[in-house]
């Protein structure tokens, strides 16, 4: 079974910020796949069902964010399923807006939930999904990650949901290196910027 977790905060004063991305894109999983994300369990929104044949359960923990691992924790203890089969798709500030990076382990940067979810499960060896919100603006950052997304922000990043959604699908299906190789594409411009400065 994977254990495909979203991070974000609960309730509506939180529903459309950039700290919600997980949570947007596991809604997006649930919508594609027709997966009820209702039942509370694991101190988290959790629903059952199957991508491409295999076993899932979606996860949306309901600590708040900086006490996410207790959910993830709880979740991969009673599955008894290793870290491998675990995907956590979160908001990062430090891609840039509407980009978005599989990898299949790693440190937490300056994110405080998987920060956390790294100190409960006391592993970084586990498939993860960043979705960029990234900005200059980091003089207040918690006002920046839990405000809402401007008009410009919207396509892209609603854009990059899909992807990161589609992306947690490749990675059931297909595993790690597939979804890595098939979505870890630098936009055009981006591309195009890195060869003019090299």
């Amino acid at each position: 079974m994977y254990i495909i977790v979203g991070l974000g905060n609960p309730g509506k004063k939180y529903e459309n910020t950039r700290h919600n991305m997980g949570f947007l894109a596991v809604d997006l999983l649930a919508e594609k796949y027709d997966i009820k994300v209702n039942k509370l369990k694991f101190k988290a929104l959790v629903g059952e069902g199957r991508i491409a044949g295999q076993r899932v359960l979606l996860v949306k923990p309901q600590t708040y964010m900086n006490l996410s691992g207790e959910s993830v924790r709880m979740a991969l203890e009673y599955y008894k399923e290793d870290t491998q089969n675990l995907i956590v798709i979160y908001d990062d500030i430090d891609i840039p807006t509407g980009t978005m990076r599989i990898r299949k382990k790693g440190s937490a940067g300056t994110h405080n939930g998987m920060r956390n979810i790294l100190y409960h499960i006391q592993t970084e060896d586990f498939p993860r999904i960043r979705v960029g919100i990234g900005s200059g603006k980091k003089e207040n950052l918690i006002s920046y990650v839990t405000g809402g997304v401007s008009k410009d922000e919207k396509t892209l990043l609603e854009e990059c949901l899909a992807k990161a959604a589609d992306g947690a699908a490749c990675i059931v299906e297909k595993g790690i290196e597939r979804a890595m190789n098939e979505y870890n594409i630098k936009p055009k411009k981006e591309a195009a910027k890195e060869v003019s400065d090299g």
